[in-house]
């Protein structure tokens, strides 16, 4: 029981750092399920990494204005300054309604700033505009899991997971909502799938973390353990 108890701290410290890592992505595209490597989320492509702690922009935007919004936002955010950062990011939204990274990033913020409904109906609206969002599908799920809504979390997971089946992220929240509700094999399984997937991308922090969960969970049931 005290190793359950030890163990469940320990998936909602990660859950935490998931969700101060998710506002750290450096997407591309809305329409390109890509972050770089060494960062936070995964990809089906590698970019190299960059500096953490910033809000993702769009590469091909074309606009200078939003490239703009979106640095003032990162900033905002960087300084602590969540409420500012969101302010930013929902007017960067009513000019540009149909920007599903803006609705995205602006879940994020929310999320961060313990506003989960609010979060959830921005990831909403990103996936209205973009279906094959993984990265917001995923971060529904952590926002359910937080709420310790694992039925609701994983089946945000499995969307994640079926738009980009190597989402290392995905597979990892997956894992994890799926021991909580005592899926104790199908857990594991999901988990070495992300550490295998961590190794190639030479992600050498997340497979620390991956290892440490699968360490967890492999003797959450011995009972030598108290």
């Amino acid at each position: 029981m005290k190793v359950k108890r030890k163990l469940k701290s320990a998936v909602v410290q990660f859950i935490s750092g998931m969700t101060l890592s998710i506002i750290t992505v450096m997407g591309i595209s809305p329409l390109v399920l890509a972050v770089p490597t060494k960062v936070s989320l995964d990809s089906s492509e590698q970019y190299p990494q960059r500096q953490p702690q910033k809000l993702a922009q769009f590469s091909d935007t074309g606009s200078s204005q939003r490239s703009q919004m979106l640095q003032q936002a990162n900033a905002l955010f960087n300084q602590g300054d969540l409420a500012g950062a969101e302010d930013n990011l929902r007017k960067f939204i009513k000019q540009f309604p149909e920007d599903a990274f803006g609705h995205f990033q602006l879940g994020n913020v929310l999320f961060r700033q313990k506003k989960p409904e609010e979060a959830i109906s921005s990831y909403q609206e990103a996936i209205r505009i973009q279906p094959k969002y993984a990265l917001a599908y995923n971060a529904m799920g952590m926002v359910y899991a937080s709420q310790s809504r694992w039925e609701e979390a994983i089946s945000e997971y499995k969307k994640a997971l079926e738009i980009n089946p190597n989402y290392g992220e995905g597979l990892t929240n997956f894992a994890l909502a799926l021991w909580q509700t005592n899926k104790k094999d199908e857990a594991l399984s999901s988990l070495e799938k992300a550490l295998n997937i961590f190794k190639e991308q030479n992600r050498g922090e997340k497979v620390n973390q991956v290892e440490r969960i699968l360490r967890e969970i492999k003797t959450a049931d011995d009972p030598s353990v108290s």
